[in-house]
């Protein structure tokens, strides 16, 4: 498994916001330009971040970001899957439903690939924000 640059992207924008002073408005473009996410890329995740309960938005002139929660209560897997999308290894991820590949009106893997998915969602919800902060 390996994160796509947009999930790796977020979780060092939120790394340096983590390192923020709680409660400290985060400006957009100072992120971009401490972590050298790309202006467009570093907008468009914290929109996501924001919609995914990650970030609070505040509008105006004194306006920007902050953390949601603590960085203690904010795990990588809920930075992944605000990006990402729920963390499945495969296609089928142990889904009933069909899926396009050749094997599965026969696999005998597929009702167990939710186990899988859930092991590396659980790894992952284990590692706080705070530690990647540091």
């Amino acid at each position: 498994m390996r994160l796509t640059h947009l999930a790796d992207y977020a979780v060092v924008i939120l790394s340096a916001a983590a390192r923020r002073p709680q409660g400290e408005r985060l400006s957009t473009c100072a992120l971009a330009a401490e972590t050298g996410v790309p202006l467009p890329t570093a907008q468009k995740l914290m929109g996501r971040l924001a919609l995914a309960g990650l970030l609070t938005s505040t509008r105006g002139q004194q306006g920007g970001f902050t953390l949601a929660r603590c960085p203690t209560a904010i795990s990588l897997a809920e930075i992944v899957e605000a990006v990402e999308g729920p963390i499945a290894l495969t296609q089928c991820g142990g889904s009933e439903e069909a899926s396009d590949c050749a094997l599965d009106a026969h696999c005998r893997v597929k009702p167990h690939m939710g186990l899988v998915g859930n092991a590396v969602r659980g790894a992952l919800d284990a590692v706080t924000l705070q530690q990647l902060a540091r």
